[in-house]
């Protein structure tokens, strides 16, 4: 009885607040996740991991020594992607990041990872930036992608030491020269011969990977892996 009372009530005040796509922004169907199923089909995937020399491991294995690069999703402006992105951001939705990384994830294993990391490694926010925000939205992707994938997230593990201006109108020189010594692995044992997924929320010239990917292999970690929500 009080399930079938609270499910009324939920309906009830649906009518007055829909919950909406985050993709989209329209109404959600009741049973529906966060992204709508008409969004979840549509949305336009890369396929990346299906392709190891797929265009995004080429541009960054040009400059930093990765593994396997992959994005889940193509980035363009005014698309639902970037909605998606600017409700992870700053629409105070951490739950878009984790689910999109819990379905990465299940993709990932579904078609069989031919290597599988000890350890999952988002890109930190400078410590200031996430007070603000109130959290990382790289981790909140990381740590989707780990439970479906049964890999340990290791959030903590590497720090933002500098808190770099905004990238946006950067050229790829500027951006690279912005992130110069921007990061630094907390214990460097704790990753000594691991490989690891390095996660980030968006690539565009990739001079933020670039650097982490920098600063983990002088630590002296295995192989890398990279693995974004979306790609420009």
């Amino acid at each position: 009885m009080a399930n079938s009372l609270e499910s009324v009530f939920s309906d009830f005040v649906s009518l007055f607040f829909p919950r909406l796509c985050a993709a989209c922004t329209q109404p959600r169907m009741k049973g529906e996740p966060i992204i709508c199923s008409a969004c979840l089909l549509e949305l336009p995937y890369t396929d990346h991991h299906i392709d190891p020399q797929n265009l995004l491991y080429q541009r960054l294995s040009a400059f930093t020594p990765v593994h396997t690069a992959q994005a889940f999703l193509k980035f363009s402006k005014d698309s639902r992607v970037q909605r998606l992105l600017y409700a992870l951001k700053y629409g105070h939705q951490p739950d878009v990041g984790n689910f999109l990384g819990e379905l990465y994830g299940a993709r990932l294993s579904s078609t069989g990872m031919t290597t599988k990391p000890d350890l999952v490694v988002p890109i930190p926010l400078h410590p200031s930036r996430q007070r603000k925000r109130g959290y990382n939205q790289s981790a909140c992707f990381a740590a989707g992608m780990a439970s479906t994938l049964n890999i340990p997230c290791a959030e903590n593990l590497v720090e933002r030491t500098v808190k770099t201006i905004t990238q946006t109108r950067k050229n790829r020189l500027e951006r690279w020269e912005n992130m110069q010594n921007v990061f630094r692995v907390k214990v460097s044992r704790e990753i000594a011969g691991k490989d690891l997924l390095l996660v980030d929320d968006v690539v565009t010239t990739g001079a933020t990977l670039e650097a982490c990917v920098r600063a983990l292999t002088d630590a002296g970690c295995g192989a890398i892996h990279i693995a974004c929500i979306a790609a420009a």
